[in-house]
């Protein structure tokens, strides 16, 4: 058989565990005080204070050096992308240096090209994700150059476009998160080379990573704090 039962659990307990932990995170943020909640707040008070400033330049380059960080994971992607397709050239020596390792189950030529193929999909899905997470930056760039002063701060429209702006701000900064959990799961994929049980586990390790330090992080805790000061604070303007 090309597949054992086993290798097809796994398989199907690593893409449910990826699947249902992003359906599960996004509806819980809804209502949940997490990383992705906490920061649109902070986007949109961001943007609520560009409107009321005639120099933006200081703006430009925070949003600069958030592409830059897209840019290298972009890259990055491509190069370990053209690794795992190199590996398909060399299964042969790949069964070899597999079945060297103790314990691991005894390798299999077809097998292993499966599992290449899933990691080459990982990194492939990682790249789209970062890419069009650095065209949505470049958007953002254009709309604060197009933003409208309000010195005040107080007008309706200004802060409506503000709001779009952090918007659009946030689905950017969501496939970048996307892109980032590619790799979590890449490295879970990598354990399937060795056994089907240590991807179950690995798979399982991820989502619990994942869940910890989006949603029970001492990050998370700092930031919502830190959104309770602001929100204190007479400039603070809140759009839900």
């Amino acid at each position: 058989m090309l597949i054992s039962w086993l290798d097809a659990l796994a398989l199907s307990i690593f893409l449910g565990s990826w699947i249902g932990y992003t359906s599960f995170a996004r509806r819980k943020a809804k209502n949940t005080n997490c990383i992705a909640r906490v920061m649109h707040q902070q986007r949109i008070h961001w943007m609520s204070q560009v409107i009321t400033k005639e120099v933006r330049v200081g703006d430009a380059a925070l949003l600069g050096n958030l592409e830059r960080n897209i840019a290298f994971f972009a890259s990055s992607t491509l190069l370990v992308l053209a690794g795992v397709l190199t590996l398909f050239s060399q299964v042969e020596k790949l069964e070899t240096v597999i079945g060297s390792i103790p314990y691991t189950a005894s390798p299999n030529h077809a097998l292993i090209q499966v599992k290449l193929a899933l990691l080459a999909s990982i990194f492939v899905l990682a790249f789209f994700q970062f890419t069009w997470s650095m065209r949505q930056y470049g958007f953002v760039n254009i709309m604060i150059g197009a933003v409208p002063l309000d010195k005040t701060g107080t007008d309706e429209t200004a802060l409506g476009y503000a709001r779009q702006v952090a918007v659009v701000q946030d689905q950017a900064a969501h496939s970048y998160n996307y892109g980032l959990r590619s790799y979590y799961y890449s490295m879970a994929a990598l354990c399937w080379f060795m056994h089907p049980g240590m991807l179950i586990f690995s798979s399982l390790f991820v989502v619990y990573t994942l869940y910890q330090r989006e949603f029970n992080s001492k990050a998370v805790v700092a930031i919502t704090a830190a959104q309770a000061y602001l929100e204190n604070n007479p400039s603070y303007v809140r759009r839900d």
